[in-house]
């Protein structure tokens, strides 16, 4: 834990480990690094950004109905004029759009309070990244009809983070995914990715609201509809040629961004995060840590911690030479990390060492096994088996309860092999002489790794001359190097 001291001269403290052990690691901060960064928070809260005022008093929508009295159509309409006076969107009115408002403002209150809380967290970095491509800043708006704001929110198709990129997409802007980190739940990485594509979709369709329809159905789709519409081009005209999906889509994002820009008038508000993301800084991670040992040593939340840091979906930062990985971290606790970094790596290797299993090498989102559910499985003995988590599998497979069936099929990207599952000498097909392996159904680079100690992923690659990590059954691999 972190004992910080900022009194007594700055130049008579020492930037050094008072005690390093198995569980404990008391530190004293440098006082005249932590006077600095406590100036700069100060002026980071003083600004108009995160300083919005907004009414106390909550008007009682969820208890009355919402009835004429309540509500004026042409109140709305002069709102939604001036809106579109100010947006580079068509926010025209029709009695759809103003069913889902008021829906909202009567179903969904509590939530949107909530989200209002959390756009203070996301919005500033969202808003600047917008304004560097070039886009409309109320695209934020976006990120919440996709994910209200959950950055490992997963759909059920596979979809993930805060703007539900799927796995090939992601990959093509430039999301990286392995069996450590989803750069989809990154939410920098994928807002960086998700300006590029609408940018993309923007230039191919030039019009906002056709390029929200190509994100959410494809561009095929929005294609299609303007031909089967005679050539029309205003979403509002092709939006019964839509799928079904994505004909309420855009109505959502207006309605959400009509309540978002007239939240005070609403009485909407939500309670400001505890660190806003321009708050937070990162630090690169030069040796392999866990999310966990993090938030003990700083004493800091673990729930926090991985709030920060969504994307490492095993709670593990590696360190890959060439290839950076980084931590964030609040601005008061950033301070101490990075003074003390040498002594809480060295903690972090201690207590890996004494694990029983070895961690996982970096490999590949390819590389994930395939289970089938025995007689007697239950998620907890799954995965306790391959060393993850409960909330882990169900992420993997899109499961919404922790029910599952004899025979059924799931994918994990284990952390380690059960015993019982490690074939024996005898069942491994290797011919001695040669030192050849013959690939079998199910098997991957780093199954078959696993089998034979002493090689690894590089070495197999390298000695067969791979350079993915396609393999099929029936395969002859080499399983030892040519003297």
């Amino acid at each position: 834990m972190f004992a910080q001291s900022t009194e007594g001269n700055p130049e008579e403290q020492k930037a050094a480990a008072e005690t390093v052990g198995a569980t404990e690691v008391v530190f004293k901060d440098l006082a005249h690094t932590r006077q600095i960064d406590s100036l700069w928070l100060a002026t980071l809260y003083d600004t108009s950004r995160y300083n919005e005022a907004q009414q106390a008093v909550q008007s009682p929508w969820d208890s009355i109905a919402l009835h004429d009295s309540l509500w004026s159509t042409a109140l709305f309409k002069e709102r939604l004029a001036a809106l579109d006076a100010r947006t580079p969107f068509h926010v025209e009115y029709n009695v759809s759009l103003e069913q889902i408002v008021r829906g909202y403002l009567k179903k969904r209150r509590t939530s949107m309070q909530r989200l209002i809380g959390l756009s203070h967290y996301y919005f500033p970095m969202f808003e600047a990244i917008l304004a560097q491509y070039g886009l409309p800043l109320e695209m934020k708006y976006l990120a919440i009809v996709e994910s209200a704001l959950a950055p490992t929110a997963t759909s059920p198709a596979g979809a993930r983070g805060l703007w539900q990129f799927m796995f090939q997409t992601g990959k093509s802007f430039g999301l990286e995914v392995n069996s450590y980190v989803d750069d989809r739940c990154d939410p920098l990485q994928s807002t960086i990715a998700a300006a590029k594509y609408l940018n993309k979709l923007h230039n191919s369709l030039d019009d906002w609201d056709l390029a929200l329809a190509a994100y959410n159905s494809g561009p095929g789709n929005v294609s299609k509809a303007i031909r089967r519409s005679g050539g029309r081009t205003n979403y509002w005209n092709i939006r019964s040629f839509l799928p079904r999906e994505t004909a309420g889509y855009v109505p959502a994002f207006l309605a959400t961004m009509y309540l978002f820009e007239y939240a005070q008038e609403y009485g909407l508000e939500g309670g400001r995060p505890k660190h806003p993301f321009i708050t937070t800084d990162t630090v690169r991670v030069k040796k392999m840590i866990s999310l966990e040992q993090v938030a003990r040593v700083s004493q800091a939340n673990l729930a926090e911690i991985e709030f920060l840091n969504p994307s490492y979906t095993l709670g593990l930062i590696p360190a890959v030479k060439d290839h950076p990985y980084y931590l964030r971290l609040p601005r008061d606790i950033m301070g101490s990390f990075v003074t003390h970094e040498d002594s809480i790596y060295a903690l972090a290797q201690q207590e890996f060492n004494q694990r029983e299993q070895p961690l996982p090498e970096l490999m590949n989102q390819n590389n994930r096994i395939r289970y089938r559910v025995r007689s007697g499985d239950y998620l907890g003995k799954i995965a306790e088996q391959f060393g993850v988590t409960v909330q882990k599998i169900k992420q993997w497979n899109s499961l919404k309860n922790n029910q599952i069936s004899i025979g059924q099929r799931l994918t994990i990207i284990p952390r380690r092999i059960p015993v019982d599952q490690k074939p024996t000498e005898q069942k491994i097909s290797t011919n001695n002489a040669s030192g050849v392996y013959i690939v079998r159904p199910g098997d991957s680079l780093w199954s078959i790794a696993q089998k034979f100690p002493q090689i690894s992923i590089d070495d197999l690659k390298k000695w067969n001359g791979i350079s993915g990590n396609k393999i099929t059954p029936g395969m002859s691999l080499r399983v030892q190097k040519e003297s």
